[in-house]
């Protein structure tokens, strides 16, 4: 077995035990959403804050990673490191947290009955504007890993900023609610 194929498979069995994690995880929410529905609401919002704080772990960690594959050769040891480094971020970890994010979050927004409110439709402008950053970073992911990146270590530290001006932005809106 080659080193290369090793850490195929150790991703591989990553992969899987995220999956499974994530099933779980969904299950035991079902359960007590099933057998407790009134004191779903409050496990509903930890668990979306627990998802979007992931997902903003990995949107601000994914673009530090870009900047030094960047500016690792081509082939070299380093740069194969990072590419598995990003696949597994994304598919470990930012992509199912995104997922939950938005399915307790649109969940939570249904239940408080804040779909008429404006701070709620600025919310989700915000919101898809970091989901078309997710797009623009999974697709970045794809590029390096087939050694196609053309973007300097200059642009990626610019785009690292985008992820924290929009959640700044979110946190004002859900807690200071301004229209």
């Amino acid at each position: 077995m080659t080193s290369g194929s090793g850490t195929a498979d150790s991703g591989a069995t990553a992969l899987k035990r995220a999956a499974i994690a994530i099933v779980i995880f969904l299950v035991l929410a079902g359960l007590l959403f099933l057998f407790g529905p009134d004191d779903f609401y409050p496990w509903a919002k930890a668990i979306h804050v627990i998802a979007v704080i992931s997902w903003m772990a990995g949107m601000l960690y994914l673009p530090r990673l870009f900047v030094y594959h960047a500016e690792a050769e081509t082939g070299s040891v380093q740069s194969e490191t990072f590419k598995v480094m990003e696949r597994r971020l994304l598919r470990g970890i930012i992509n199912p947290a995104m997922v939950v994010a938005w399915a307790f979050g649109l969940w939570l927004a249904w239940k408080g009955h804040w779909f008429s409110d404006g701070w709620l439709h600025a919310k989700l402008a915000a919101v898809i504007a970091l989901s078309a950053v997710h797009g623009y970073l999974s697709a970045a992911v794809r590029k390096f890993s087939q050694d196609r990146n053309e973007k300097p270590a200059r642009h990626w530290r610019i785009v690292n900023e985008i992820p924290t001006l929009l959640m700044i932005v979110i946190v004002i809106l859900v807690i200071v609610k301004p229209f």
